[in-house]
């Protein structure tokens, strides 16, 4: 059975920083995609960065570039998203999900499974 598990979120101040983890079973991580997607408070969810199942070929969101980084550690089997210069528009439920047509990412694309969320809040 897939599973994803989100951890790392919390309270940050606007230009902190935190890294949200995403640990993942059930399935080959070779195969599948992991895209990082985030909902705010009557907001559509959308989507902030992907990384393909090689972990080659990652994909950012053009609000978020040059301030996220999508990463992983195979051997634990885990997706990182290092948030950097943290903006209150950041604040918002984070999700990770997981896409068995792993050759590739999408941003916002259609993915299999969801982990719970993890909120982050950044507010002075």
């Amino acid at each position: 059975q897939q599973q994803l598990v989100e951890s790392g979120g919390g309270l940050a101040q606007p230009g902190g920083s935190l890294r949200l983890s995403c640990v993942t079973s059930g399935f080959t991580m070779d195969y599948y995609a992991i895209g990082w997607f985030r909902q705010a408070p009557g907001k559509e969810r959308e989507g902030v960065s992907c990384i393909s199942g090689s972990g080659e070929i990652t994909h950012y969101a053009d609000s978020v570039k040059g301030r996220l980084t999508i990463s992983r550690d195979k051997a634990k089997r885990t997706v990182f998203l290092e948030m950097n210069d943290l903006k209150p528009e950041d604040t918002a439920v984070y999700y990770c999900a997981a896409d068995p047509k792993g050759y590739d990412c999408y941003v916002g694309g259609i993915y299999d499974y969801w982990g719970q969320g993890t909120q982050v809040t950044v507010s002075s």
